[in-house]
């Protein structure tokens, strides 16, 4: 965790995934004065997401390894796919799960924290898609069990990303972001 109250979140983009459910809570977290940065899975700064658009990543994920983060997000899109069997993103991720840090996950995102393990005693929802593959799937929207926050998809990042707001930042902050957007 961070020293200083400002709290950092980390996001991770790569080719094909779904533009809605990264930008949006990369917006919404930004507004909240959250420090988020994203991350390329690639070796370019540039990903394209499953409608074509180009999305320019703060940084490569390969140069932050000793950079420290409060939260993990990993939004969704056909792209989680190759990240189902990626060590070094299922250790990530585990690490997040061992020092009790904050991991997001949307749509077709659980289904990677699934196979990193961190889902086999928590509820969790995503996509239609996906849910019959998480070990205690939920129907609900959104789905809070210990620090691990999933959502079903595109329709529903803007609670989801308010819900985030709200865990790792404060209620307060939430309602004045959702008031910004008229949410």
């Amino acid at each position: 965790m961070t020293a200083d109250s400002e709290k950092r979140v980390l996001v991770l983009l790569f080719d094909g995934v779904e533009e809605i459910e990264a930008i949006a809570p990369i917006d919404l977290l930004r507004r909240a004065g959250l420090e988020t940065i994203t991350a390329s899975l690639s070796s370019s700064h540039q990903v394209v997401g499953r409608s074509g658009i180009e999305i320019t990543a703060d940084v490569l994920l390969s140069d932050l390894q000793s950079e420290t983060f409060d939260v993990l997000f990993l939004p969704g899109g056909p792209g989680v796919l190759q990240l189902l069997e990626n060590e070094a993103i299922l250790d990530l991720i585990r690490e997040f799960e061992d020092s009790n840090r904050w991991i997001a996950a949307i749509c077709a995102a659980p289904k990677i924290l699934a196979s990193a393990g961190v889902l086999d005693d928590k509820p969790s929802t995503g996509h239609a898609s996906v849910r019959a593959d998480l070990p205690r799937p939920s129907d609900d929207a959104i789905v809070v069990a210990d620090r691990v926050i999933t959502s079903q998809g595109a329709g529903t990042t803007i609670p989801f990303a308010l819900e985030l707001i709200g865990r790792v930042e404060s209620e307060e902050s939430a309602r004045a972001v959702a008031a910004s957007i008229h949410f």
